[in-house]
Parts: C-alpha cells; sequence; structure tokens
C-alpha cells in the first residue's frame, strides 16, 4: 500500500490520479488534515509521500527523499494576470499546473517509467486541442502546448489535435443552443461482463420486470417529448446494457412510441447498441431496420474463446461472426464493433489474431477500449485472486489495433480516457469517412444538451456560456418505475427555460 499525506484538499484528486497511474497495481490511501483521527492513528507511519503545496512552492517527500519547487521555476510567477477575481483564478490554476508538472517529473524519475498522456488525469484529452482550434490557434501551437505544459508525448498530442479537428468538421452543422441530443436506456444484459460497472441487470432475473420498465421509460420520453417542443432533435442513441435483450415485441412497442413522440426529420444518427451476440436475432434486426436505426454495434471485445469464457460474455466468436453476417443481410451499412484490450491473460498475438478476424468482418467503426478496472466491477476480485500482472497492455497492442483500424481505412475519429485504465492508455474510436458516430463525439465533447432517460442516466444540459448542469435517474429499476415521476420532475426542473 502507498499513503500520501497532503496539507490541502484542492490537491487531492491530482496527486492521487497521478501516483495511481504510475503504480497501478499498489493500493493508495490519501491523508488530508480533515482526514479522522482513526485513519490518521492507523496509516500515519506507514506515509510513502508527503506533500506540502503553499501559494507558489512545494515540498515532495518521498521515502526519504526531498524535492522542491517553486513557481518561479516554471515561470509562473513573471507571468502577467489581470486583477480581481478572475487573475487570481488563473493564477492558482497555473500554479496547479506547474506543480502536476513538477510531481510528474519527480515520479517519472522515482520509477523510470513515463506516461504517454503525461500530467494528464482527464477523461476528455482532446477538449483541449478543441478549444485552441476554436480560438484559432495553430497546429504547431497546440502541440508543443499539449507536449510543454502536460508533457504529453509526441504520438498522443498529434492523435488528440487529429481528432479535434475531425470533430469540429462534424458538429459544425450541429445546433448547439437549440438542438439535443436523446439517450435512452435499457439496462438489462444476458449476463454481467467481468469488467462491467456500468447500470446492467442480468435479464433472467428480471423478465416480468422489463414490460413495467418499458411503460415507465415511455412516461418519461412523453415528457421529454414535451419538455423539448421548439428544440431540433440531432441525433438518438439507444444503450444500456444491452438494448437487444427486449423481445421483438418490446423493441417494436419501443421505437414505434419513439417514432410517435419525436420528429426524426432532423435526425443526423439513430444509434442502437445491440452488443451482444448471444441478445441478436434476425427478428429483432428486422425490427430496429424497419424504424429506420442507421448505426449498430455488434460487440465481440475479444475473437479469442478462452477470454470470451474468463470475462463472462456466453456469445462464443462464431455467434459474433453469425450475427454479424445477419445485420449485413438485413441491410445495416453502418455496423461497430468494439474491442478491449489488456484482457485478462490476453498477449500481443492474441490481439493480433482478433485484429486480424475483425479486418476480414470489415465493420465501418471499430472502439478500441483501453481495460479500465472499476470498483464496481467483479474485476477487482479476479485481480485480487489472479494478479494484475494477468492484465497486458502496451504500445504493441495499442499499435497492433491502430494499424488494424487503418487496414480497414478507418481514421480516428474521437477519444476518451477512463481512470485506472491498462497501460494508461486510451479509448479510441475509428470509422470509414461519412460514418463518424456523432453521438459519441457530441457525449465526449460537451458542446450540446443530451438527454437522457432511463435507470442510471444522466442528463447534461449545456447553456450558452458553456456551464453545464447535470440531474441524475435512480440505477436501480424497480427504484425507477416506483420513482419515475419524481425522474420526470428533476428534468422539468433542469430544462425548462429560465
Amino acid at each position: 500500500m502507498l499513503v500520501l499525506e497532503l496539507n490541502r484538499e484542492n490537491i487531492e484528486y491530482d496527486v492521487y490520479s497521478l501516483v495511481k497511474a504510475f503504480y497501478p497495481e499498489e493500493q493508495v490511501a490519501v491523508l488530508m488534515p480533515e482526514s479522522r483521527q482513526k485513519n490518521r492513528e492507523e496509516l500515519a507511519d506507514k506515509v510513502n509521500i508527503r506533500v506540502e503545496l503553499q501559494e507558489n512552492q512545494a515540498k515532495l517527500w518521498m521515502e526519504g527523499r526531498d524535492y522542491y519547487w517553486t513557481a518561479e521555476a516554471h515561470e509562473i510567477l513573471r507571468q502577467n494576470f489581470p486583477a480581481g477575481e478572475d487573475g487570481d483564478a488563473e493564477y492558482t490554476r497555473q500554479v496547479k499546473l506547474g506543480f502536476k508538472c513538477f510531481l510528474y517529473d519527480v515520479l517519472c524519475q522515482e520509477t523510470g517509467k513515463t506516461l504517454p498522456w503525461g500530467n494528464l488525469i482527464g477523461i476528455r484529452p482532446t477538449k483541449i486541442a478543441y478549444g485552441m482550434l476554436e480560438e484559432g490557434k495553430s497546429r504547431q501551437e497546440i502541440l508543443d502546448f499539449y507536449r510543454e505544459k502536460h508533457q504529453v508525448s509526441t504520438e498522443k498530442a498529434e492523435l488528440a489535435f487529429d481528432i479535434a479537428e475531425r470533430e469540429r468538421q462534424l458538429l459544425s452543422g450541429i445546433h448547439y443552443e437549440k438542438g439535443y441530443s436523446l439517450y435512452i436506456g435499457i439496462p438489462f444484459c444476458p449476463t454481467t461482463c467481468l469488467y462491467c460497472s456500468f447500470t446492467s441487470y442480468p435479464i433472467g432475473g428480471y423478465r416480468k420486470q422489463v414490460d413495467s420498465y418499458l411503460d415507465c421509460l415511455i412516461r418519461e420520453l412523453e415528457a421529454v417529448s414535451e419538455l423539448c417542443q421548439g428544440r431540433i432533435l440531432d441525433s438518438v442513441y439507444i444503450g444500456g446494457g444491452t438494448p437487444t435483450t427486449l423481445e421483438p415485441g418490446q423493441l417494436d412497442r419501443l421505437l414505434t412510441r419513439l417514432k410517435e413522440l419525436f420528429d426524426f426529420g432532423t435526425v443526423k444518427e439513430f444509434t442502437v447498441e445491440a452488443g451482444r451476440a448471444d441478445s441478436i436475432t434476425e427478428e429483432k434486426l428486422q425490427v430496429l431496420y424497419r424504424h429506420g436505426v442507421t448505426r449498430i454495434s455488434v460487440n465481440p471485445q475479444t475473437m479469442k474463446q478462452e477470454t470470451l469464457d474468463i470475462i463472462g460474455r456466453r456469445a462464443s466468436v462464431a455467434q459474433v461472426e453469425e450475427a454479424y453476417a445477419l445485420a449485413r443481410k438485413v441491410g445495416f451499412d453502418n455496423i461497430n464493433m468494439d474491442l478491449i484490450l489488456g484482457l485478462p491473460g490476453e498477449l500481443e498475438e492474441d490481439v493480433q489474431r482478433t485484429v486480424d478476424r475483425v479486418v476480414e468482418l470489415a465493420p465501418d467503426s471499430l472502439t478500441v477500449h483501453s481495460l479500465a478496472i472499476k470498483r464496481a466491477s467483479r474485476l477487482n476480485q479476479w485481480i485480487q485472486e489472479n494478479g494484475v500482472a494477468m492484465l497486458h497492455n502496451t504500445d504493441e497492442t495499442m499499435e497492433i489495433a491502430a494499424e488494424g483500424a487503418k487496414r480497414l481505412g478507418l481514421v480516428p475519429y474521437y477519444l476518451y480516457r477512463q481512470k485506472n485504465m491498462s497501460g494508461n492508455f486510451e479509448n479510441v474510436g475509428y470509422a470509414r469517412e461519412g460514418r463518424l458516430g456523432l453521438y459519441n463525439i457530441l457525449i465526449m465533447e460537451e458542446k450540446q444538451t443530451i438527454v437522457a432517460c432511463g435507470a442510471g442516466s444522466i442528463t447534461k444540459r449545456v447553456f450558452p456560456d458553456g456551464r453545464i448542469e447535470r440531474c441524475e435517474n435512480v440505477k436501480d429499476v424497480k427504484l425507477y418505475i416506483e420513482k419515475i415521476e419524481e425522474m420526470i420532475e428533476r428534468k422539468r426542473n433542469l430544462l425548462v427555460e429560465d
């Protein structure tokens, strides 16, 4: 265990995240001035790293070695800041950035490692490039900013820039202030995968509640259609869970009512996350196609059967291939496939075989995930039993996936990161030109209001000044059914114009 002792609350997230990125196999505990006395007594003599950050300087103690930093070292004190609160806030931001650079350098020295994304710890690294492009900054200025201010590798800086540029082109036709996108959550799956932390419940134990859930979901959609009168609907995404755990008649009922309630004349993309091959049938695909769904996912995660067995995906490799062929047969011409790198026991040769098979299938888009170790997933228990060393993600595996996408003629178009990602890498979406996933970009760049319906979904309202406010639906299916009117009222309070 690593124990961090910090003197200021506002640096806890930054310090913890960076230390955890350098020591992914370690459990990390944090001591603050306000920590409970019991915790302080238990951990005080076990401190490995101690940080004291003052207004313009810092002292770092690590395993008996002292390191010092001053704002002058990063020329922060030589910068001109406007008078007043804005200037004070910018000064504080620059100090924190300078301190993060210092902390990153120390951790590099202590571990002998560097991180591909440098000191960046947020989930949306492309937002930096996107914002700078909107300010009129050049490619070189943006790349220099990533490298100098955030110690990002040249490769990742270029990737972030290229994606941001592509995103801006696609979003140029989006209605920001008067537009919105709609997310619909189906919180059921055939089984719960080892790594999953999403709101999902095994369908076998919830069959009797599905129709009641749909009743409430449709009630929520009816309310949203009224609340969003006068707004332009740009994209619709049905996710989960696994939407195709619904029976054909249930899917038809949901989609029929959806099309009655909302004007799809302006919708640029209509996605259904079919996902699990063991939930896909030709009849269900026919329902989706008949209702005008333009984009679906058939997600193998890996084409290695032994791994599928370990992670609890009951669909076989053969079923994945059959589901994909069925989708093409029905007429879908925009099919995504998801892969996860860093799955238990998988090495470079396993990833290569998976990518080679996916290239043969030739999906229209490919989303490559780096395995994220979520506290709420069963994967944590698996790691305790088998060891984190069994999770193998490297520059080589990431490159294998990128090369596979290139062989398919796909370009990177969106990117995000998560906490505790294997290898501290990223998730990248690749797609053919003309098949870029609009909703995926919107959810990452937070440029447009997204209204979300269903258990565990989160609505985000984006205001003209860039401010974002959220309201959440309860995750539990039973509670969602019981409290549907409360969920609707939360949306009303958020979405009704001031």
